[in-house]
């Protein structure tokens, strides 16, 4: 992506879901306290992944500053906009992948006016980039949570949905669709699959069953490296998560910056800026696949090592 980021994942082994507010706050809190020499705007800048928010951004961004002695925004993102938070985050990472899975069915050149869409995960991630691509004329025929799937070849009404989960917290019993497991939804006949739930879901032993075109990861290392492998060769292309959900990580890249500028953009500008450099990236990768023949994982992967190459070659060895 071009980011001056590195990268890095890091948590606590807990049940969230089972604590109270003030639990997860104190949790937070001594967390924070215990990793306060690692963390920094200049050092590491956690962002909210897996069971976290913007209120748990805020707690660490509140507990860093009460230590330093005074505010400091640009030590987490993924904030609420009031405190400093960027407009468009929240919505960044399935932004992005939206980004991309419109790019890859254009450069792949994909048959049909409205191409079809599986998403695997119905949160923060799968509900945005499901919105916005049906918002676009993409049919969206099947989606799941953590509790079961839903399918409708003719197409769900994405909003509709929407509503339905925010009643009643999942989209089983969606009316005019048919009831599917998680492991059934991956498997149905599509255009391009996203999942956008946890790793690890296309694996050696259902890889054979996968009846699209295009994957587009949307959670991070969904499809195990042997089945990467399978679907490279029976012409499966998959768009690797280095690239599909990295919106999230740009959009923090934004907020960093605008928390050390102390000047804030509009959403507009934020969601410009993000598909400009998504669009660039996605353009690199699949001219790079095209033309090497390598998968695009590995052409994302040469792109983003030879730089980091390159910067170590220019820079050289001291002392």
């Amino acid at each position: 992506m071009g980011l001056p980021y590195g990268g890095a994942k890091g948590g606590i082994k807990c049940e969230p879901w089972k604590m109270s507010i003030g639990e997860l706050e104190r949790m937070t809190r001594r967390y924070t306290a215990e990793i306060i020499n690692l963390i920094g705007p200049d050092k590491d800048i956690p962002a909210p992944d897996m069971y976290t928010n913007e209120q748990t951004m805020a707690w660490i961004m509140d507990t860093y500053s009460v230590n330093v002695g005074h505010t400091v925004p640009s030590v987490v993102t993924g904030k609420p906009v009031s405190i400093g938070g960027s407009l468009g985050r929240q919505e960044a990472t399935g932004r992005g992948v939206a980004f991309c899975v419109k790019k890859a069915i254009k450069h792949y050149v994909l048959d049909g006016q409205s191409p079809s869409i599986v998403v695997q995960g119905f949160g923060n991630v799968g509900s945005v980039t499901a919105k916005l691509l049906h918002e676009s004329g993409h049919k969206v025929v099947g989606v799941s949570d953590v509790f079961g799937g839903i399918h409708n070849a003719n197409g769900i009404d994405i909003p509709r949905l929407l509503a339905y989960v925010s009643e009643m917290g999942k989209v089983e019993g969606f009316t005019g669709s048919k009831a599917v497991t998680n492991q059934q939804l991956l498997e149905l006949p599509c255009d391009v699959l996203i999942p956008a739930a946890l790793g690890n879901q296309i694996t050696s032993e259902n890889v054979q069953n996968m009846r699209c075109k295009i994957i587009v990861e949307g959670a991070n290392s969904p499809v195990e490296p042997e089945a990467d492998l399978w679907l490279h060769k029976n012409g499966i292309v998959v768009v690797p998560d280095v690239l599909a959900n990295a919106g999230g990580v740009t959009v923090s890249y934004f907020e960093w910056v605008q928390g050390m500028m102390h000047l804030f953009w509009t959403e507009a500008e934020v969601n410009g800026r993000l598909e400009e450099i998504m669009n660039r990236a996605c353009e690199q990768v699949f001219e790079l696949s095209s033309k090497s023949g390598l998968r695009p994982r590995m052409a994302a992967l040469r792109i983003g090592v030879s730089k980091l190459a390159e910067a170590k070659r220019l820079r050289g060895l001291y002392p």
